[in-house]
């Protein structure tokens, strides 16, 4: 790690920080934000993942068009510029796995908890709002920031059997069946964006 650059170990002041930002938790919000709670987020990421950085939710337009928001884990709203954990993670910039040890760029309470857009959880999120047209196309989007709330964590493999090999549906589709419409919008928006791609010369 040294050799490489990296800094293998926090710092006195990093875990002096994580102190601060526990007792910030659960403060008054800041009114701009906007509190998406209701919508039925979820999330698709590695079965054995614990650090979610990404939600996803879709619509039907009416005239076709669907549009998608995606939330982004909000670290930023708990880690301010240029502060220690900060200063970490830009050295390293991202989590390092070596044979024997994992060397993550943030404390795992922050990446794995306090701000993870885990299931059953309200957390801040950085929103992308989008439109995706039937050719794939997306016009523009905006940005904005939010309270979401994860209500089912799936995983790539168990997605990928049902969608692809006809395997069972995941437990979680079968206990919030109006989730089963949520997971095949956002994949037929996927499909759009990926024909897209190909039509503008994108390699795989």
């Amino acid at each position: 790690m040294l050799n490489n650059g990296f800094e293998p170990e926090f710092s006195r002041q990093v875990f002096e920080q994580l102190d601060q930002i526990r007792e910030l938790t659960g403060t008054a919000l800041d009114p701009s934000i906007r509190n998406l709670r209701d919508l039925l987020w979820s999330s698709i990421d590695n079965r054995t993942s614990r650090d979610l950085d990404q939600v996803e939710w879709a619509e039907r337009l009416p005239n076709g068009d669907i549009r998608v928001l995606v939330g982004i884990a909000d670290v930023d709203a708990m880690v301010v510029k240029g502060s220690p954990i900060d200063d970490h993670a830009e050295q390293n910039t991202v989590t390092v796995y070596t044979e024997t040890k994992v060397f993550p760029m943030l404390p795992e309470e922050l990446s794995t908890d306090i701000t993870s857009l885990n299931e059953g959880v309200d957390r801040l999120a950085v929103v992308a709002d989008m439109t995706v047209k039937e050719n794939g196309d997306v016009p523009q989007s905006t940005f904005f920031r939010a309270v979401v709330h994860n209500h089912a964590k799936f995983s790539y493999e168990e997605i990928g059997e049902w969608f692809d090999s006809g395997g069972e549906m995941p437990e979680d589709l079968q206990r919030l069946p109006e989730l089963k419409g949520q997971i095949e919008l956002q994949r037929e928006a996927a499909k759009r964006l990926a024909a897209y791609r190909r039509t503008k010369g994108a390699l795989e």
